[in-house]
């Protein structure tokens, strides 16, 4: 199911842009074995019972792959229409009935789902305080932030410490992987929402970047 998906994803790209990976042995390490990392920690579990979000899914990673092994609800959110309109069109030809996609900001759709997801992934959109402030809103309690990085630097950490903070979340864990074919270095950190946050959230839509928590 998964090297189908990631067809689907090649051959779409031929004629929209999705990703910059195009090579399928560099795309099975870089899209679905990165996707897949998260699930290897001890300090994460997902199942068909979970409700997890996928914040700026691109082409449906990691959103997909850990839908489809673990049976998972999926949501995948993306501002770019053309990809979550390309992701829909793949969920539809494989009947994925466990994935959906929206096109919105998240700050919109964060209104509409406050705190109803049990784990919430991000892969590198954004800075990882800015990522906090995005998933806190989304989280149910003792909900979990799961967010997949190369090589932050400390200023980084130390401003998502100070995030998490701010919105409730503690630090669980930061776990290193070093992909197959010395394709990469990623690290997982993992936050937990254990209390709530001292700031309204959302906040007006852009502000998480403009004016970043932690900073």
């Amino acid at each position: 199911m998964l090297v189908s998906y990631l067809g689907l994803v090649i051959e779409k790209n031929k004629v929209v842009n999705l990703t910059r990976i195009t090579n399928p042995s560099e795309a099975i390490t870089l899209h679905l074995v990165d996707s897949l990392l998260p699930l290897v920690s001890n300090s994460l579990h997902v199942d068909e019972s979970s409700k997890i979000l996928d914040m700026g899914t691109g082409a449906g990673f990691p959103g997909v792959p850990v839908a489809v092994v673990t049976g998972a609800q999926a949501l995948l959110v993306d501002s770019v229409r053309k990809k979550t309109d390309a992701v829909a069109e793949f969920v539809a030809e494989l009947g994925l009935g466990n994935v959906s996609t929206r096109h919105a900001r998240l700050e919109e759709v964060a209104r509409e789902l406050t705190f109803s997801q049990d784990v919430v992934f991000a892969r590198a959109v954004a800075r990882t305080n800015v990522l906090i402030e995005y998933a806190t809103p989304f989280l149910s309690q003792n909900g979990v932030l799961v967010v997949e990085k190369g090589r932050p630097e400390d200023d980084e950490i130390t401003e998502a410490e100070k995030a998490a903070a701010l919105c409730g979340l503690s630090f669980v864990s930061r776990e290193t992987f070093e992909l197959p074919h010395d394709l990469g270095h990623r690290e997982i950190l993992i936050y937990k929402k254990v209390g709530k946050s001292k700031i309204k959230l959302p906040r007006r839509t852009g502000l998480a970047k403009s004016q970043p928590l932690g900073v």
